[in-house]
C-alpha cells in the first residue's frame, strides 16, 4: 500500500515507468531512458530489501551520477533515509558525518572508492556496498541485475527520517539538517507556490552541476517527476558548463551567484547558444546587484532569485520581470504566498517597518530538527518560527533587504560592519568581479575587517578602493587588508569559503 509521506519518489517512478523510452537522465555519454532508470531503482529496491529498513540511516558516498540517484530513490523507497555528505568536506569530517548518523549501511559510488576507503578507515565499522565494482566492497549492482524490476510500494512512514544534510562537519559535532518523509506532504501543500523553479513541465531540460545532496537534488526530482530530462556534471566548470548549455539545449538550470559570476567571466558565454534557455535560478548565498544585472542583460531575462534556507524552507523568490527594474535587485524579493515572516529585534520584540533585526520565518516547509542537538533545535525552532540568523528589513513594497548573516558581522570598535553590504560597495568598482570580507581578531581583543579581491583588468588598487568605501559606507567599513587573489575559494556546494579564506590569508 502507497503511503502519502511517500508519494514523491512512487510518483517519480510512475511518471519514469509511464514513458519508458524517453530520454530521462544523461552522465557523460551515458543517456539512461526512464525505464531504464525505473527498473534500476526497484531491482536495487528488491536487493537491499531486509538490509536497508525504515527509521534507519544510509550514507551515501558518491558525486553527482545516476547511480548515486538511484541509490537514494531505492533507500527511500524502503523507508530508510539518506545523508550523502558533499565532496568538499575533508575526509575527516565525512567520516564523522558516517558516525554521528549511526549508519545501518554505506553505499559507495564505483568514481569515489578511493576516498571512501579513506572515509570508512575512520569511521567505526559499518557494513558497505560498491554501486559499481571496486577493489574494496561487493558490488551491490552486478548482484541487483538478477532481481526483479517489478515496483516495490513505499514503506517509509511519515515520522520515518528521509534526509539528514549535514550544513557544517568540519569542526566538533556535524550540525545534521532532518528531514521526515512527511516533509513531502508539507512541501507538496506549498509547491503551486515555486512553480517555475526548476521546470515546467515534459520540455525541461535541467543541467545540474551543484551537488544532488543539496538543493540540486531535489530541482532534479521534480524535473524527473514532471516528465523532463536531467544532464548532470560531476562539478561545477564554467567552460563545460558553458558547453553543455548549448549542446544539450538546456532550458533550466541553478547556480549560485559565485558560480553565476564565473560563467560572466569566462569568455566561451559570449559564443555560446543559449536560445533555448527559460530559466536560470540563483539562490544560497549573497547575490550582488551589478553583478546580476549582468547576469540579466548577457544572459537574457531568465533569471529567478530564490532565496531560503535548509532549515526553514522557501522564503522570498524575485521573478524574471521584476529583475527588469535594478532597484529591486537589491532585494530578495518579497515572501512567497505560504510563508509568513517576521523581523525581530535584539530584545525579541518586531521592530517596525525598514528597521533592521533578525528575521524569523514560518514557511510550512521547514526541517525537522537537527539530527541529535534538540538544544540547538530549541534554539532555532521557536514556537513555530525558524531564526534564520539573517539580518533583514521589509519596505513599505513588501520587498525583503539582507543584510547579513548575524555570524558574520564583524565587530569592529566603534560598531558592526555588514560583510555583505561591504562586499557590494567593493563590487560596484567595475575593477572588481568578487569579492569576500571577514573579520579577523585584533591584538586588543576587537575584530579588524580583511577583505579578498577578485580583480577585473585593469586592476584598482588598495587605496582606491579604500577611498570607495569610505565615501560609500564611512570609515569603520573600511578594510584593514585589501588582498588580491585570482579566485576565491568555494565549499562543496558553491558557496565562498571564509573559513579557508581567512586561514589562507591570516594564518
Amino acid at each position: 500500500m502507497t503511503t502519502a509521506a511517500h508519494a514523491d519518489i512512487e510518483e517519480i517512478l510512475a511518471a519514469l515507468a509511464d514513458d519508458r523510452d524517453r530520454e530521462a537522465l544523461v552522465h557523460h555519454d551515458r543517456r539512461l531512458t526512464g525505464g531504464e532508470l525505473a527498473d534500476t531503482v526497484h531491482r536495487l529496491a528488491h536487493t537491499l530489501d531486509g538490509r536497508v529498513r525504515p527509521s534507519t540511516v544510509v550514507a551515501l558516498l558518491a558525486g553527482n551520477t545516476p547511480e548515486a540517484m538511484a541509490a537514494r530513490y531505492a533507500v527511500n523507497l524502503l523507508g530508510a533515509g539518506i545523508t550523502q555528505p558533499h565532496e568538499g568536506l575533508s575526509v575527516e569530517a565525512q567520516a564523522r558525518i558516517v558516525d554521528d548518523v549511526e549508519a545501518a549501511l554505506v553505499l559507495v559510488d564505483a568514481p569515489h572508492a578511493a576516498p571512501a576507503a579513506e572515509i570508512l578507515d575512520r569511521a567505526a565499522p559499518v557494513d558497505a556496498l560498491g554501486l559499481g565494482a571496486t577493489d574494496h566492497w561487493p558490488d551491490v549492482l552486478a548482484e541487483s541485475a538478477d532481481a526483479p524490476a517489478e515496483p516495490i510500494s513505499g514503506r517509509a512512514r511519515p515520522g520515518d527520517i528521509e534526509q539528514v544534510r549535514h550544513t557544517g562537519g568540519t569542526t566538533g559535532h556535524p550540525k545534521g539538517i532532518t528531514y521526515t518523509f512527511a516533509h513531502h506532504l508539507r512541501t507538496a501543500e506549498v509547491r503551486e507556490h515555486l512553480s517555475g523553479f526548476g521546470t515546467d513541465g515534459a520540455g525541461a531540460r535541467l543541467l545540474v552541476a551543484t551537488p544532488i545532496a543539496h538543493a540540486g537534488g531535489a530541482i532534479a526530482d521534480r524535473t524527473l517527476g514532471g516528465g523532463g530530462i536531467v544532464v548532470l556534471q560531476d562539478g561545477f566548470e564554467p567552460g563545460t558548463f558553458l558547453d553543455a548549455l548549448g549542446r544539450e539545449r538546456i532550458t533550466h538550470t541553478f547556480l549560485l551567484p559565485p558560480l553565476l559570476y564565473r560563467l560572466l567571466d569566462h569568455p566561451a558565454l559570449e559564443r555560446t547558444d543559449l536560445s533555448a534557455l527559460r530559466s536560470v535560478v540563483y539562490g544560497g548565498a549573497p547575490a550582488n546587484p551589478r553583478r546580476i544585472a549582468e547576469a540579466v542583460d548577457r544572459i537574457g531575462p531568465v533569471l529567478s532569485q530564490f532565496y531560503g534556507q535548509t532549515e526553514a524552507g522557501g522564503i522570498s523568490a524575485l521573478t524574471p520581470e521584476e529583475h527588469g527594474k535594478p532597484e529591486l535587485l537589491e532585494t530578495v524579493g518579497r515572501p512567497i504566498p505560504s510563508t509568513e515572516i517576521a523581523i525581530v529585534g535584539d530584545d525579541g520584540a518586531r521592530v517596525g517597518p525598514g528597521e533592521r533585526g533578525e528575521l524569523w520565518v514560518r514557511t510550512g516547509t521547514e526541517m525537522d530538527g537537527y539530527w541529535k542537538q534538540p538544544e540547538l533545535t530549541a534554539e532555532t525552532i521557536v514556537d513555530g518560527w525558524v531564526r534564520t540568523g539573517d539580518v533583514a528589513w521589509q519596505d513599505d513594497a513588501g520587498y525583503l533587504h539582507l543584510v547579513d548573516r548575524v555570524k558574520d558581522m564583524v565587530v569592529v570598535v566603534g560598531g558592526h560592519v555588514y560583510t555583505s553590504e561591504l562586499e557590494d560597495v567593493l563590487m560596484d568598482h567595475p575593477g572588481v568581479r568578487q569579492a569576500a570580507v571577514f573579520g579577523a581578531p585584533d591584538t586588543d581583543g576587537a575584530e579588524v575587517v580583511h577583505a579578498a579581491v577578485v580583480p577585473a583588468d585593469p586592476a584598482p588598487t588598495g587605496a582606491e578602493l579604500g577611498d570607495l568605501v569610505a565615501d560609500r559606507a564611512g570609515a569603520m567599513y573600511v578594510p584593514r587588508e585589501i588582498s588580491f587573489v585570482q579566485r576565491l575559494p568555494l565549499t562543496g556546494i558553491g558557496k565562498t569559503d571564509k573559513k579557508r579564506l581567512r586561514a589562507e590569508l591570516t594564518g
